[in-house]
């Protein structure tokens, strides 16, 4: 069947998917939560839950380097990747080849289509359905204004999160206002962050680590801002995670 993915390219896969390569640590947890466990054949190194599955199928590699003989190997009836965690040379690549279907996610809304549309490319609709109504279920409450906020991904540079992404539309719907007016993911120094003064300032746990070590460091840079250590796979993850997404923000 011919299916259009969220880039507006037109993908023809199998009526049945069985042998699916997922680029996407998050769409990878959305599928098992789905029920394909057993179509999936091959996974990024970065795709960590569930605990161990990546072990059980092939690494093909990270979301930004493929290692296309493994993924030829594979025979993949449908890859599943995204614009922003990809890289536009290897998708095009593969999908000389193979069906590559591409996601691109900005706003909740977006998250829940790549459901929807990956629930009937698989044949999963029900189970997609129902991951749907549960992330729409949480994030109907009204989460408390938490204030100002600058959230960094990465240290030394340091690069915040700042408009048309996924990031920043958690940040609002967790009640935070994003003082970055830059587009996507500005470098900024520590004076210009002063300068913005911040009520709040997010330390990720992805792309870049930060930990405990780092709280400290970053308390003393800023110390008239409240500055936390945040869990990144709920403010940056688009599956399934979701669901668990609004009672981590009501906890903020």
């Amino acid at each position: 069947m011919e299916v259009i993915d969220q880039l507006g390219r037109r993908v023809v896969v199998p009526s049945s998917p069985h042998r699916i390569i997922s680029l996407v640590p998050s769409q990878t947890e959305l599928l098992i939560d789905m029920g394909l466990e057993k179509e999936i054949v091959g996974v990024t190194k970065f795709c960590v839950h569930p605990q161990g599955f990546k072990e059980s199928v092939t690494i093909i590699g990270g979301t930004k380097n493929f290692h296309f003989d493994k993924i030829k190997s594979l025979n993949p009836d449908l890859i599943i990747g995204n614009k922003e965690e990809n890289y536009e040379e290897g998708i095009d690549k593969l999908a000389k080849d193979f069906p590559v279907w591409v996601s691109d996610i900005y706003e909740l809304e977006d998250a829940l289509d790549m459901m929807k549309k990956l629930g009937d490319l698989t044949d999963r609709n029900v189970e997609a359905e129902r991951i749907i109504n549960l992330v729409e279920y949480g994030f109907r409450r009204d989460f408390f204004y938490k204030g100002t906020v600058v959230y960094l991904i990465w240290n030394d540079p340091i690069m915040v999160a700042g408009k048309d992404t996924f990031i920043d539309c958690m940040l609002e719907k967790a009640g935070y206002t994003n003082l970055i007016e830059k587009s996507r993911y500005p470098e900024l120094s520590v004076e210009e962050i002063k300068d913005l003064n911040p009520e709040t300032v997010l330390l990720s746990s992805e792309p870049f680590p930060f930990k405990e070590k780092h709280l400290e460091e970053f308390k003393r840079k800023f110390p008239y801002s409240n500055v936390k250590l945040v869990d990144g796979e709920m403010f940056s993850w688009y599956g399934s995670r979701l669901i668990k997404a609004p009672e981590y923000f009501e906890r903020l």
